[in-house]
């Protein structure tokens, strides 16, 4: 999950521990991982590589002006990049092969083309879905792989066996679920970015609440943009200024999250409440959050992917377990205050409350 291509595009949970996403219906059942993050497995191609990256560094290729996922020397960034992510700094040849990692997503370049000794039986689709995601360098929003690129990820991994007609329905579910992951992200952010005193004024009537001002909020977006269209007017771009953005991403299928190794613990001890199987990969999102005084502030996201089952149809599902990662105080009082919120709503009957007044009101209206 989580992989987007780094470059502009061409011109012309849910719950607060988990977000069940269904997967759009196709004749392929998905790869159970993540493909980039699959253990390798020895292959006549993956000899090769190994080879090349003991003899010399791996050349780039010669499509990189289309597929590389590094941003261009020459576009703006858009805001300020900490100095662990040198995107803007003069490149020196790479001396190792983790040099060639692209520092935005943590992996080595992928053509969009077929190789002249790939063993696919279809020709794939070259194009790349532009996804609803903002990057963080630019104005632009960051790009899905082709099926193509999907593919040559997956050979590169030493995946040979997998079938090249399946390959279009991962890439649907991928992207799928990536989007799911970004709502709930953003969801956070709508909640959190002016603060936690503001954040508590959103969470203290739970997630019914928070469902209930989402709703309002989009209401009333809609109603401005048919209001401007109806003037005449052009498409208000202000409020995407105060939207998240994604920075960067890694994943880390191999590093279980402290959250998860504590379930996979319970798992053991009470299997029947816990006895879910552990999460099939991790990734870390890096988000660019503008904060009440105007400021920008990275703001690290835990992602962890688990296998739902399927459905009655046959489709499998997948939850998504979202949080911001405590890395800050704030962090930790972000999750008490969304998490609890559910369980100080209900314990304190203000749920109950809100319900008499609401029928004492509508009695005075008739009387």
């Amino acid at each position: 999950m989580g992989w987007f291509w780094a470059e502009g595009p061409a011109k012309p949970s849910s719950t607060p521990l988990v977000a069940p996403h269904p997967i759009p219906q196709s004749g392929a059942t998905p790869p159970p991982e993540c493909p980039m993050h699959k253990p390798n497995q020895p292959s006549p191609l993956r000899q090769r590589i190994e080879a090349n990256k003991k003899s010399s560094t791996p050349p780039l290729p010669s499509s990189a002006a289309s597929s590389c996922p590094v941003k261009s020397p020459s576009q703006a960034a858009r805001y300020p990049t900490s100095p662990d992510v040198p995107i803007d700094s003069p490149q020196k040849a790479p001396s190792s092969w983790s040099a060639t990692l692209n520092p935005l997503n943590y992996m080595p370049t992928f053509k969009n083309e077929r190789s002249s000794d790939s063993p696919q039986s279809v020709n794939l689709p070259l194009e790349r879905e532009l996804s609803t995601i903002p990057r963080g360098d630019s104005d632009s929003n960051w790009e899905y792989p082709s099926p193509q690129q999907m593919y040559n990820a997956m050979l590169r991994k030493g995946h040979t066996d997998t079938p090249a007609e399946d390959v279009e329905s991962m890439v649907a579910v991928h992207n799928f679920l990536n989007e799911g992951a970004w709502n709930e992200i953003v969801e956070w952010e709508n909640i959190f970015a002016k603060g936690l005193g503001q954040g508590w004024e959103k969470c203290k009537r739970g997630e019914q609440g928070l469902a209930m001002e989402r709703a309002r909020r989009e209401y009333l977006r809609e109603l401005q943009a048919e209001r401007r269209r109806a003037a005449g007017l052009p498409e208000d771009k202000s409020l995407d200024t105060e939207q998240p953005r994604l920075l960067r991403f890694q994943g880390r299928p191999q590093e279980p999250t402290p959250k998860a190794r504590i379930l996979q613990q319970l798992a053991k001890t009470f299997p029947n409440r816990f006895g879910q199987e552990p999460p099939f990969d991790r990734h870390d999102w890096y988000v660019a959050r503008k904060q009440a005084d105007g400021s920008i502030k990275e703001v690290r996201y835990v992602i962890d992917y688990y296998g739902g089952g399927l459905q009655a149809t046959g489709e499998p599902v997948f939850y998504l377990d979202i949080r911001p990662a405590l890395d800050t105080p704030t962090a930790a009082a972000e999750r008490v205050i969304r998490w609890g919120s559910d369980v100080w709503y209900t314990a304190t009957g203000s749920g109950i409350r809100e319900q008499i007044k609401q029928q004492e009101a509508q009695a005075k209206a008739k009387a």
